[in-house]
């Protein structure tokens, strides 16, 4: 039984014990002063009607107390756990050690094909499976509540964060499918010292960077020492908040080049640029990480601007056949304020709009679908370059490509990593020769290999980018080799 269902039945009983007491006392009066007082009642009819009276009203607030109760209580009527209400009163007396959050990612599409009761019954069997699962170590009490549709608040004291983790995961690796119904979790942990209100919202950033996140684990640069690396369920979110708020206040942004080879020309005449932030004790955090906690204190636009800047006026130091790529947010450019500095930025700059890319990455197409595109054929007719990132990985990007003629697109990596594949291949080939039909510019990324390097230049495709061409550079690199004539890595 879960803890929240207990602390129910006991409330409940309370209340209705609290409520009954009038009764008792004055049937224990009554039979005080009728057996131990001989006071004789007259049971006349007045006096048996003021006696039932007395008791039908009682016994009818008794109920109507305990129906009160029904109606304000504790739980979450689908899976009994608590409802979020509940759980943020409870938790200010429990002293949680650390909160975590499981998120069901894929519950809208369960109640899509199996229907509102199927899931519901899958929400209470696998809350009421996740306590019994945590509870087999006997030194856990865990407290559950349900925020709402499949997101459930789960608290902890006295425990290993580390062991807990460890629970979790085994638990979402037993339970990944139940009842013949596939389940997709995320969840993530922080320390419980903070109010509910803070603690969850570092409970959705780390979800967020999960999403973001290729192999749930590493969250610093590639480059970092092993033991640096932290876990992708438990990073430190007020560390890394008050970095990216420092980073960008004293522009400690690191750039790095990653070259694209075209391979027509053999030449490489466009770097992808790669941002990360550097913080006081020398780690790098990744756009993944850091991105979606500018996006929650609204810095996202301010991180873009910076970025635009430092382009341009990178762009004015290099050849004129150099032209950089690199990622906006899609919030940014549907900005009017935004777009407004972007385009002065631009033209003060007095570079050539067309050395310009903007790539970018969406998983669901934006609800004014008419609008953006305006946005972006008002930087194609600048001259604006538009690659549209990650091609193929979401519905987004196609729908996207029915509606705007893209200058480039970059395949999803999976495709290039499983290029041996014949499906994937199959798929790759069908993709490259739409765009060769839209005279669009075709981008691999993340070719690591000779064999998938030859692959793809049999395929057609018209830049390569990863191990096989080059290293990413610095930016002191990349001034060095394209500073005045251009020349070949």
């Amino acid at each position: 039984m879960l803890l929240s269902e207990i602390i129910e039945r006991e409330r409940r009983f309370k209340l209705a014990l609290r409520a009954g007491l009038p009764i008792l006392a004055f049937i224990g009066l009554v039979l005080y002063a009728v057996i131990l007082k001989n006071i004789f009642i007259a049971m006349t009819v007045e006096n048996s009607v003021l006696l039932v009276g007395i008791i039908f009203v009682t016994v009818y607030f008794i109920f109507f107390l305990i129906e009160l109760s029904a109606a304000e209580t504790l739980l979450d009527q689908t899976t009994r756990s608590f409802n979020e209400k509940a759980f943020m009163s409870k938790l200010l007396s429990y002293k949680a050690s650390f909160v975590a959050i499981l998120n069901i990612q894929n519950i809208e599409t369960i109640e899509e094909q199996y229907g509102i009761d199927a899931k519901e019954k899958l929400l209470q069997y696998l809350i009421l499976t996740l306590n019994n699962f945590l509870k087999k170590d006997k030194s856990i009490s865990p407290i559950i509540g349900r925020r709402y549709n499949g997101e459930f608040i789960i608290a902890i004291k006295n425990y290993s964060k580390d062991a807990f983790i460890d629970n979790m995961r085994s638990f979402i690796e037993i339970y990944k499918t139940v009842q013949n119904i596939d389940i997709d979790y995320a969840f993530a942990v922080v320390d419980g010292h903070e109010s509910y209100e803070k603690i969850l919202l570092h409970l959705k950033d780390l979800l967020r960077i999960q999403e973001n996140n290729d192999d749930k684990q590493s969250i610093l640069s590639p480059t970092a020492d092993i033991d640096q690396t932290k876990n992708i369920y438990e990073i430190e979110i007020e560390k890394i908040e008050q970095t990216s708020i420092d980073a960008l206040q004293h522009k400690n942004l690191l750039f790095t080049f990653r070259p694209l080879f075209r391979l027509k020309t053999k030449q490489i005449d466009i770097y992808e640029v790669f941002v990360k932030l550097k913080s006081n004790d020398t780690e790098e955090l990744l756009p993944r990480v850091y991105l979606p906690i500018l996006n929650r204190l609204g810095l996202s636009r301010e991180y873009d601007l910076t970025i635009v800047k430092h382009v341009f006026k990178l762009l004015k130091e290099l050849d004129e056949n150099i032209s950089l790529a690199f990622n906006l947010s899609p919030f940014s450019l549907r900005d009017p304020l935004f777009q407004k500095h972007f385009f002065r930025t631009l033209k003060s700059s007095g570079v050539l709009a067309s050395r310009v890319i903007i790539q970018l990455y969406e998983r669901k197409t934006h609800h004014d679908l008419s609008g953006y595109l305006k946005t972006l054929e008002a930087l194609r007719d600048e001259g604006v370059r538009i690659c549209i990132d990650n091609f193929g990985s979401s519905n987004a990007s196609m729908d996207y490509m029915r509606h705007f003629k893209f200058d480039m697109l970059q395949f999803d990596r999976d495709y290039i990593a499983n290029i041996q594949d014949n499906q994937s291949n199959m798929i790759l080939r069908s993709m490259i020769d739409m765009s060769k039909e839209n005279r669009i510019l075709t981008v691999a990324k993340w070719v690591d290999t000779e064999k998938q390097k030859y692959k793809l230049e049999e395929l057609g495709v018209d830049y390569i980018q990863g191990f096989t061409v080059h290293k990413p550079l610095y930016e002191d690199e990349l001034l060095a080799k394209h500073y005045t004539t251009g020349g070949k890595i």
